[in-house]
């Protein structure tokens, strides 16, 4: 789940409702892109635009913030480094499948990793877009 960590401005993010793309399902905290207009699950080299941050409402919109260069979220790693692979400060991986970690994969990468506190899957990572 990406939770926004850190903001490099002193204001609270507006919260935005979306059209989502038809028949998707969202869960809190995660990554969200643009496409023909409706947010969807960003995932693999896809730089979200958006993180979801409650349920579909009634009127079928879902509550979101639009992601921001001054924001950093928080999130885990979906698996570790290969073997001979260490990711630090600075390394740039992809999303997940689920669009709610991080990979240990860096080539196409879009989530600039700000701090990190291990090697395994689980383990918390901060990243920015």
């Amino acid at each position: 789940m990406f939770m926004l960590s850190r903001m490099k401005v002193g204001l609270t993010p507006p919260i935005v409702y979306m059209q989502p793309a038809a028949d998707e399902t969202f869960a809190v905290g995660e990554a969200l892109k643009l496409a023909s207009g409706k947010v969807t699950k960003a995932s693999g080299t896809d730089v979200p635009s958006h993180v979801c941050v409650g349920g579909i409402q009634k009127d079928g919109s879902v509550p979101c913030v639009e992601v921001q260069k001054y924001m950093e979220f928080g999130t885990t790693l979906a698996a570790a480094p290969a073997s001979g692979t260490t990711l630090a400060v600075g390394s740039k991986v992809t999303l997940h499948t689920d669009g709610m970690q991080v990979t240990a994969t860096t080539t196409g990468g879009v989530a600039e990793i700000t701090s990190i506190e291990g090697q395994t899957a689980g383990d918390v990572v901060t990243v920015k877009f």
